[in-house]
């Protein structure tokens, strides 16, 4: 290992390490918002406060069975192999705009809500605990990507996002404030739904419509949720180490031939 990696490395070394002055609540959340009582489909829940679903464009409510969903899931796949043969870029696309969608308005909706703990790693949305490491891979599992879950959750950030990306092609800050680094990030990336390993924290950054959402299962509010990445103190970090998933072809290839995904250890 060269020292650079072995910088990055120590300094992504463990992920959803609660820290112990970290306050339970984001930046957008006051306690009065919590609910006392069990969620309510048509309340606006305080993992989304701030953020309006009809304007972001993006389900919060989960809908229909989750197993029937990884049922389909599995035969679109299918279908997408089979279009391959004579239109790979156009199937890519395609399977592009589908993932984005599959897994921020179906998969993740039965996610949001379900406990963070450090040693969570439920495989069931909303029964149990869910670490954030093992939130991002038994997501990318169960939309069908051929790796274990078990090993990319136990990976350093930097780790975890080499397994989905090379690492000449990862985008790497230290040090940064948060303005110059959604500069930074809206200036190369489109929209779309990306991986981020921090100092002590992973999930996902969705870019959209010049914003950036942080996804994820947060040890400051102790479940899954959504929030704008600026107003979340789980975000605030040393380094970021970002991997393109819904933008990434090579990656996506994977998927439609259900290739196996080493993960780097």
């Amino acid at each position: 290992m060269n020292p650079i990696h072995l910088i990055l490395a120590t300094l992504i070394l463990f992920s959803c390490k609660k820290q112990p002055n970290q306050q339970k609540l984001s930046k957008n959340t006051s306690a009065k918002t919590i609910p006392s009582t069990p969620i309510i489909e048509e309340e606006i829940l305080y993992y989304i406060t701030e953020i309006d679903s009809i304007k972001l464009g993006i389900n919060f409510t989960p809908k229909g069975s989750y197993n029937i969903l990884l049922n389909q899931i599995t035969n679109k796949k299918i279908f997408f192999k089979n279009q391959y043969i004579t239109a790979p870029q156009k199937t890519l696309d395609a399977v592009s705009d589908y993932f984005l969608n599959i897994l921020l308005n179906h998969i993740v909706p039965h996610w949001y809500n379900t406990p963070w703990a450090f040693e969570g790693h439920s495989n069931i949305p909303n029964q149990g605990e869910i670490a954030c490491g093992y939130f991002v891979s038994t997501t990318l599992k169960h939309f069908g990507f051929n790796l274990n879950r078990y090993k990319m959750a136990q990976q350093a950030g930097l780790n975890a996002a080499l397994s989905v990306q090379p690492k000449n092609e990862l985008k790497i800050y230290r040090n940064i404030d948060y303005s110059k680094l959604k500069e930074n990030l809206l200036s190369i990336y489109s929209d779309g739904l990306y991986f981020v390993g921090l100092s002590n924290h992973v999930g996902y950054v969705l870019i959209k419509n010049k914003e950036l959402y942080f996804l994820h299962s947060s040890y400051c509010d102790n479940k899954v949720v959504i929030e704008y990445a600026e107003h979340s103190y789980c975000f605030e970090s040393d380094i970021y180490v970002f991997a393109e998933i819904s933008t990434n072809k090579n990656l996506l290839k994977k998927w439609i031939f259900n290739e196996y995904i080493p993960i780097i250890q």
